[in-house]
Parts: structure tokens; C-alpha cells; sequence
């Protein structure tokens, strides 16, 4: 992703960061599996953590439950301003995935929560070996994304999206250090926020943070 497309993507947020809130800015609004997936992910981590693509702040809150130290990046200074309001305990800032502002191994774990579904597929290499390089060996990642075919763009209300299935996406997330360690497909019930059907991918960071893919003859 390049500085003008995350200014793009950034943008088009802000244009919109007052609906987004109001259809998806609460806990309430998100369905109970997605919480119970995070949870779950949020419980086998230690250490700091970061929602990278936090939007106005709900995910990080939830992070931070139990006393963990979080903080939220966002590409949107709307988004961002929203989560200073809404959550001013914890620490929010405009930041883009392609250069995290973290040390190198300093991260317990990264929620990237639909938000690198706005990297265009070329980038999204990039992106995944940037968090494992802020990740601390044994470090947890958790994305979640729209299954569907992968690299295939598709008409996202706000910016250019794509989809990934599970399959294609722990290819990339083991070429980039990271073991995988649960997936999950699921459809949408009416009452969910969208209709297309989701998909998650749990991995952690191998002990080196890049491994050579074995090629078929």
C-alpha cells in the first residue's frame, strides 16, 4: 500500500466516519461469535497489544478489559478522534500498517479486524511481514476478513476491498513467519452489519521472522 492509497483509504473514512459509527461504532452492534473469537485470541496473548486498523476504538476497549495494555492505529483521523472521545484511557494514533510505530518485537499480539481488506493484494506481503516484525516470538495475530475468491476485488461501500479465503491467506502468513493456528468460515445472519460471509485467520510468529516456502517440482 503506498502513502497516496493510504491517504485514499483514509479519506474515504472520514467522509463517512459519522455513519460508520452509528451502524458499527458499539460492541452491541458486533455479533456475539466475532466478540467470542476475540476473546478467545485476546486470552492466549501476553504482552502489549495493538488493533492496527481500530476504527473508533470498540475493539481496543474490549482488548484492554483485565488491564492489558493496548494501543490503536488507524488510517483515518476521524476514526482516530472518535476513539480518543469515546475511550480516552487508552492510546490512539493516525499510523498506517506499512511502518508500525513499534520496536521490533515489542507486540504480545495484533487484532487486524477487516481493516486489511482495503491493501491492495500486492502489498498485503508487505503488510503481514511488518507485523511480524513487530511481534515478539511466540506473538499472536488474529485478521479477519470477507471469504470469497482470493484477490478478487469487490464494490466495499467506503474503499476498494478485496476478498481472501482462509487458505490463500495462511500461504502468505507462513511465507511472512507465522504459524497458523485456527481458521474459520462462517455465513451471516440477518441481523449481522454485513451479508457477505466471514472469515478469520489466528496465526503466531515463528521463532525466525521469515521462512523459505517449499516448491512442488
Amino acid at each position: 500500500m503506498t502513502p497516496s492509497a493510504d491517504a485514499a483509504v483514509g479519506a474515504a473514512y472520514d467522509a463517512r466516519a459519522d455513519e460508520y459509527i452509528e451502524v458499527a461504532g458499539t460492541l452491541a452492534q458486533m455479533d456475539q461469535r466475532d466478540r467470542d473469537t476475540i476473546a478467545q485470541w485476546r486470552d492466549t496473548c501476553s504482552g502489549p497489544l495493538l488493533d492496527a486498523g481500530c476504527g473508533p476504538g470498540l475493539w481496543a476497549e474490549f482488548l484492554a478489559r483485565g488491564g492489558r495494555e493496548v494501543r490503536g492505529i488507524d488510517l483515518s483521523d476521524a476514526f482516530i478522534a472518535a476513539a480518543r472521545a469515546a475511550h480516552p484511557q487508552l492510546r490512539f494514533d493516525v499510523g498506517s500498517f506499512r511502518a508500525l510505530p513499534v520496536e521490533d518485537g515489542s507486540l504480545g499480539g495484533i487484532l487486524s479486524w477487516y481493516s486489511l481488506i482495503h491493501t491492495d493484494p500486492d502489498d498485503v506481503p508487505a503488510v503481514l511481514a511488518e507485523f511480524a516484525r513487530a511481534l515478539a516470538p511466540g506473538g499472536g495475530l488474529l485478521l479477519g476478513f470477507f471469504d470469497g475468491p482470493s484477490r478478487q476485488g469487490f464494490d466495499h461501500r467506503v474503499a476498494p476491498a478485496w476478498f481472501w479465503t482462509p487458505a490463500t491467506m495462511s500461504e502468505l502468513l507462513a511465507d511472512a513467519g507465522f504459524e497458523v493456528t485456527r481458521t474459520e468460515v462462517r455465513g451471516r445472519d440477518a441481523a449481522e452489519i454485513s451479508v457477505r460471509p466471514h472469515a478469520a485467520v489466528a496465526a503466531v510468529r515463528s521463532p525466525s521472522t521469515r521462512r523459505e516456502r517449499t516448491l512442488s517440482p
